[in-house]
């Protein structure tokens, strides 16, 4: 059975209030149901509230980070008891800025999955190598090892509830798009991984998104790929009008 496509934006450190509430307006009346596709924005975490209390059935919100601790002494940090009460329904760890610009690692990642899971947050698990790694040849190896230290120590019943999302940090924000086939070679990679980690049943269910300068006039061809299943979506997902547009890709594949 095909696996339901997902389309999320990333809004990353951009919108007032007032323009995500915009946002919201422009939108919700006008996605897919649910059953056919699953929307989901990912803002700044003093919007969530606002937005959780504005979303339908149709839409969902994500935070861009959440701490591995249930509480304590982490000033600038948010809780995953705080956002699971918020009624948050994704979060988005792992990705390449956080990695890079705050000293995220493999082990928390793996640390903050696991927390996430415990308050039933969706995980979008962010993957992917540098340009340099690439061109060195090595991108299947060290995609497999994110893959595989982010998961450790979780049951197939928890991976199968994981999205996630492979970005090659060498396209993210700088207009580069990896090819629809380099895409789905390494989503291919990283369902096989799973594979060979648990079974036939848990690398057929998991989702895996590309993401990497995602816009309306590649959705298409990106969503075409058999082991692509949706997109992490960046700056294109800032438009109402985009962000329509590329939700709706999903329904036509």
């Amino acid at each position: 059975m095909k696996r339901k496509y997902i389309i999320a934006g990333n809004w990353k450190m951009f919108k007032t209030r007032s323009e995500a509430i915009y946002f919201l307006l422009q939108v919700q009346d006008k996605l897919p149901s649910s059953e056919l596709v699953d929307s989901v924005v990912c803002a700044q975490a003093p919007l969530l509230r606002d937005l959780v209390k504005r979303q339908g059935d149709n839409l969902k919100i994500g935070a861009q980070n959440v701490h591995f601790a249930d509480s304590g002494a982490y000033t600038g940090e948010v809780s995953a008891v705080l956002l699971a009460e918020l009624g948050v329904s994704y979060v988005v760890i792992g990705h390449s800025e956080r990695r890079a610009m705050f000293n995220e690692t493999d082990e928390s990642v793996n640390k903050k999955i696991k927390q996430s899971l415990a308050y039933s947050l969706k995980p979008i698990v962010c993957v992917g190598e540098s340009l340099e790694i690439r061109e060195a040849g090595n991108t299947n190896e060290f995609v497999s090892n994110q893959v595989e230290k982010a998961i450790e120590g979780l049951s197939k019943e928890e991976v199968k509830d994981l999205v996630f999302a492979y970005e090659p940090i060498w396209a993210i924000g700088t207009g580069k798009t990896a090819t629809p086939a380099m895409a789905e070679d390494t989503c291919k990679v990283i369902r096989e991984k799973i594979g060979s980690l648990y079974d036939e049943e848990t690398k057929e269910a998991v989702r895996i998104q590309y993401g990497g300068s995602v816009k309306p006039d590649n959705i298409d061809d990106l969503l075409s790929m058999e082991d692509i299943d949706g997109a992490l979506i960046g700056g294109a997902s800032l438009n109402p009008d985009n962000f329509l547009y590329m939700v709706n890709a999903a329904l036509r594949h």
